[in-house]
């Protein structure tokens, strides 16, 4: 119990002093410096640390730690600001809508979802990750990073995980280059057999992508004459949200 009394006071110290050192963590805590080190290490091979992309000596929590309680999201600007937007476009488009952010390069996290009333459709848990190369979420976030990120995840390699997936570094380049001009991102199979998905970008005042908001339905109700609606439907949500966390 010691151990994991210890586990959850860094995991907390280090949501408070993001990025930190381990230095910085061994004198807050006053434990030996390997103690620390170990406890950091395991956290972040179970998924609830990270190491930051800019200086990798300090470290900082993970997305994927809201899928623990993303319920914790309803106080933060971006949960209140998307949650009457979502609901709104789930009622004009009986499609599921899911919020997700990313986790540096690492995946794609849902951290809300509001369902369609069809008997059939998508499910994704909250909680749930996804790369982002393969995925409309991913790729709306893609779209809107610096070349060295793009450069970066690609140079780690591009998985496939069906016969659609894009895995030509040339290829993901030129779609990121038509989800910045088209405003959204389609994902039809690529990732999920019979999983379609169109996504867009929440914004910061910088321009920097802080979330997605995507419709999500089954291939079989996918429609391409609708895809400029949809991309468009979304696109207006993304921005809308945008502007509500920005309090425009």
């Amino acid at each position: 119990m010691k151990s994991v009394t210890r586990s959850l006071r860094v995991l907390e110290a280090v949501a408070r002093h993001q990025p930190v050192t381990v230095g910085e963590l061994t004198k807050l805590f006053g434990l030996p410096k390997s103690t620390v080190q170990r406890t950091l290490v395991t956290l972040n091979q179970a998924g609830w640390l990270r190491a930051n992309r800019q200086d990798t000596t300090r470290w900082e929590i993970g997305a994927r730690v809201l899928a623990v309680r993303p319920a914790a999201l309803q106080g933060s600007s971006l949960f209140a600001a998307a949650r009457e937007p979502m609901l709104r476009l789930r009622d004009e488009l009986n499609e599921t809508i899911h919020l997700s952010v990313p986790d540096a390069l690492q995946c794609m996290v849902v951290v809300d979802r509001v369902d369609c009333a069809h008997v059939v459709r998508t499910y994704h848990a909250i909680g749930d990750t996804s790369p982002l190369h393969a995925t409309a979420t991913g790729r709306a976030i893609l779209a809107h990073l610096p070349p060295a990120d793009v450069n970066e995840l690609v140079e780690h390699g591009l998985e496939r995980y069906s016969d659609a997936t894009t895995v030509d570094p040339g290829e993901l380049r030129a779609e990121l280059k038509r989800v910045r001009a088209d405003g959204y991102a389609l994902n039809r199979n690529q990732y999920r057999p019979d999983v379609c998905a169109i996504a867009a970008p929440v914004l910061d005042e910088n321009g920097t992508p802080l979330a997605t908001v995507a419709i999500s339905m089954p291939d079989s109700r996918y429609d391409e004459d609708r895809l400029p609606e949809w991309g468009r439907r979304v696109a207006d949500t993304a921005a809308e949200i945008s502007d509500r966390r920005l309090g425009a």
